[in-house]
């Protein structure tokens, strides 16, 4: 049988298997049932048919009662990147058949860099099922380095995607940028307590920031109107790990007298002791320190 043959809705789920099997790295009935509102026996209907398409993409784990990726994966349908952060990041339109168009007319900004999916791949499914990482990976400082690292989330700053890990070479919670790494491989074993998101004091953090139109504007009733602001003032809750990302994002003038210059900055951080300890400030409309894509080292 061939995908052509096969109806829309049907389709749907299977790639639906496909997505959770090459992100996930797992694939149950249940997960089926959950997803379309659909019967066992009709979930193990579409497994089996998925598994004539793709003979050598599932493995069944009788541990787990359920299908893992096999070694030999080759995904039956076509990703975009894009399309796959989306889904992976809002947990929808993972529906990856046919063509996707807008339903009005839409521009968005031309994207410099995207991330590998087999690399993507590797990452997403070692931070659902907790395990440990080697990469190669490049930075701007350092060059070329082996890492082992444990990752527990994506995270968006706007421009790029990085992932939040404990590295253990640093033995310290870094942002990785994601088109930066390479050859990942994931590892036997578990991660010990202190490798865990739990343990990282920046993601844990919150920063209440009280953001407001920028002293220097004329009008500044356009800002508050812009930005939804009530009673001059929008308060913003963020992970001390990203608020550097927030901060540079919306050019927010992060000194405490306002004295950034230039019209992009339509935006004052009017309480400035709230970022006290924040690791990542250096990219911060405030500082010239340059982004090393490993926000929160040295």
């Amino acid at each position: 049988m061939e995908l052509s043959d096969i109806s829309q809705a049907q389709k749907e789920r299977l790639s639906h298997i496909d997505f959770r099997t090459y992100f996930l790295g797992e694939i149950g009935r249940s997960d089926l049932v959950a997803r379309f509102g659909i019967g066992e026996a009709a979930a193990t209907r579409d497994i089996t048919l998925y598994r004539e398409l793709a003979p050598v993409n599932l493995d069944y784990d009788t541990r787990l009662k359920s299908y893992v990726k096999s070694e030999s994966f080759k995904p039956l349908f076509e990703y975009s990147p894009a399309q796959v952060l989306a889904a992976l990041s809002q947990g929808f339109g993972e529906d990856f058949i046919g063509s996707h168009k807008p339903m009005v007319r839409c521009e968005t900004p031309a994207e410099l860099n995207r991330p590998l999916l087999p690399v993507l791949a590797v990452l997403t499914r070692a931070i659902y099922h907790k395990k440990v990482v080697k990469i190669q990976y490049r930075s701007i400082q350092s060059g070329l380095s082996e890492r082992e690292i444990v990752p527990f989330v994506l995270v968006d700053n706007g421009l790029r995607w990085h992932v939040r890990a404990f590295d253990r070479n640093r033995q310290t919670f870094i942002d990785f940028v994601v088109t930066r790494i390479a050859d990942p491989v994931i590892l036997d074993g578990k991660p010990e307590d202190h490798e865990m998101s739990e343990a990282d004091i920046q993601w844990n953090r919150i920063v209440e920031m009280e953001i407001v139109p920028h002293p220097n504007l004329p009008h500044p009733e356009t800002i508050e109107m812009d930005y939804g602001m009530k009673a001059g003032v929008l308060k913003v809750n963020v992970r001390a790990a990203v608020a550097g990302y927030v901060l540079r994002r919306w050019n927010v003038d992060c000194t405490e007298d306002h004295s950034l210059e230039g019209t992009e900055y339509h935006l004052w951080l009017s309480n400035t002791p709230a970022l006290y300890g924040v690791g990542n400030l250096s990219i911060a409309p405030s500082h010239n320190k340059l982004d090393d894509g490993l926000l929160g080292s040295k």
